[in-house]
């Protein structure tokens, strides 16, 4: 441990000389606080006490982390530096560590376990792709492709930045949100899409499941334009939102006319987008005939417009609507099950977090907040977060962590949100130049996010990738125990932009 110990000496000394005043001089009152470092990672420090400076923050004990790393895996090979985050009794430390200690009245005499995770990572912007009108939806879901929802009437499917291989033509209004329907079958031969917008209806549509193919591309003049299997009438208002059953077998839509609309999927009727692209490009400018569904139930509940619905399980929907209320909903029944106000129009919802069971919602102010239904006899938010401007126009959980949600703001910045963390762990504030109106995760470690610069933009990262360190490959996407991810290497930040204060 010679070598570790000198590393560590190295590091505590240089963060004293950093604590001088400008006359050179060591502040009389600087305190010492004894840490022990502990992790679930497989790159571990020696488990003994060190002592540290009060003042030292996170920046701070990444440095000291690093050095003692660098005297264990320098022998397997070169060791790079990387950025670390800590946690605290279970929560991010974000001041320097006497003002943590101070705020949650931890005393600093004795010793303090300290655990350290990956932290965020630098991240890649991708060029944007560019709309003819504001994009107000966007779904990531199906690692194949991104879908997109556009002012201009059209949907649109992209294989990677700047690459459109299909538009969905038929709305006569903008198109408002866009979801790939899950049909549970990786062997299927297309994806099923639905499609709503503001000209009071939805449409579903077929897309061939080999466009990631490079043979599919080369095949046809890309874009390809498709018409609908099917449309799907019966809202008296504006279709806002649109979710897909889990099983695939029913969609949902939330409408300005205050209802929700439960619609099957079958298309055994339809002839399918295929056999009309072929045709027209024949020469045969006949449009298809579309087979035309009608809603299997109607949910009544809501006084005012359905912003936004989630279906996270096959049993249970979720919505938000103006009328200040978000309701679970019993999809056998159709009566609503668990309700709230929040005293506040609501634009957004999302179901995520621990067990699928956490309710995110934003409503007309900067706040985004998250509710626990689990939880009885209150209907307080469990969590709320402050640090946007302006309206919150979406927010999405990540599929596989329980602790990170994404949230979009007309202020046109994305914020990373981890629920151990008072403050986003990352503020992007350079991809869009106006409103961002939509946000969604793509392939596990991208975010794709659409506004009203009409702009797509795709931000790629490193979230559960491996990570070589040395000659050693660690797997760094470790669950480590029932009900907690802990070791994400996150993608959306760049370590560069987070002021070292912090």
């Amino acid at each position: 441990m010679g070598d570790a110990a000198s590393r560590f000496s190295s590091s505590t000394s240089a963060l004293s000389s950093a604590s001088m005043d400008i006359d050179g001089d060591t502040k009389e009152n600087q305190k010492i606080v004894q840490v022990r470092f502990t992790t679930k990672l497989s790159l571990r420090v020696p488990n003994t006490s060190f002592s540290v400076p009060s003042e030292v923050t996170r920046f701070g004990l990444s440095t000291i982390i690093n050095n003692l790393l660098h005297s264990k895996w320098a022998e397997n090979g070169e060791w790079k530096t990387e950025p670390f985050d800590f946690l605290i009794g279970g929560k991010l430390l974000r001041t320097s560590l006497e003002v943590f200690l101070t705020n949650e009245r931890i005393s600093a005499e004795k010793i303090l376990e300290i655990e350290y995770i990956w932290s965020v990572v630098p991240r890649k912007h991708e060029e944007p792709s560019l709309h003819d009108d504001w994009v107000s939806a966007v779904d990531g879901s199906n690692p194949g492709f991104i879908l997109t929802g556009c002012y201009d009437s059209l949907g649109r499917v992209w294989k990677a930045a700047g690459i459109c291989t299909h538009v969905l033509e038929g709305h006569s209004a903008a198109v408002t949100s866009i979801k790939a329907i899950n049909s549970g079958d990786l062997s299927a031969e297309y994806v099923r899409v639905a499609t709503a917008s503001e000209d009071r209806s939805l449409r579903l549509w077929k897309i061939g499941a080999n466009i990631d193919s490079q043979k599919s591309l080369d095949e046809f003049d890309y874009p390809r334009k498709l018409t609908a299997y099917k449309i799907l009438r019966g809202h008296n208002a504006s279709v806002k939102s649109v979710s897909s059953q889990p099983s695939g077998n029913m969609v949902c839509s939330g409408s300005w006319d205050s209802t929700i609309n439960l619609w099957q999927t079958n298309d055994a009727d339809a002839e399918g987008d295929m056999a009309s692209i072929k045709k027209r490009k024949k020469g045969d400018a006949a449009a298809q005939p579309l087979v035309e569904g009608e809603a299997v139930s109607t949910l009544v509940g809501h006084t005012q417009g359905v912003t936004s619905v989630a279906w996270p399980e096959n049993d249970s929907i979720y919505s938000a609507s103006w009328d200040h209320s978000v309701r679970r909903w019993d999809v056998e029944t159709g009566s609503d099950s668990w309700k709230l106000f929040c005293g506040k129009p609501l634009n957004c919802i999302d179901v995520g977090g621990e067990g699928t069971a956490l309710v995110a919602a934003s409503a007309s102010d900067t706040t985004l907040r998250i509710w626990d239904p689990r939880r009885p006899g209150t209907l307080a938010p469990v969590y709320k977060f402050s640090s946007h401007t302006s309206w919150i126009s979406a927010c999405k959980w990540h599929t596989k962590s329980w602790l990170h949600l994404l949230s979009t703001s007309y202020d046109g910045k994305i914020m990373l949100w981890d629920l151990r963390a008072e403050w986003p762990v990352d503020v992007s504030d350079d991809s869009h130049e106006d409103k961002v109106l939509c946000v969604d995760w793509w392939q596990g470690d991208s975010v794709v996010s659409g506004g009203a610069d009409s702009k797509l933009c795709i931000a790629s990262g490193t979230f559960g990738e491996v990570m070589l360190v040395g000659s050693v490959w660690h797997n760094i996407f470790n669950l480590g125990g029932c009900n907690k991810v802990l070791e994400f290497s996150m993608l959306a930040s760049n370590l560069q932009s987070l002021p070292h204060d912090l």
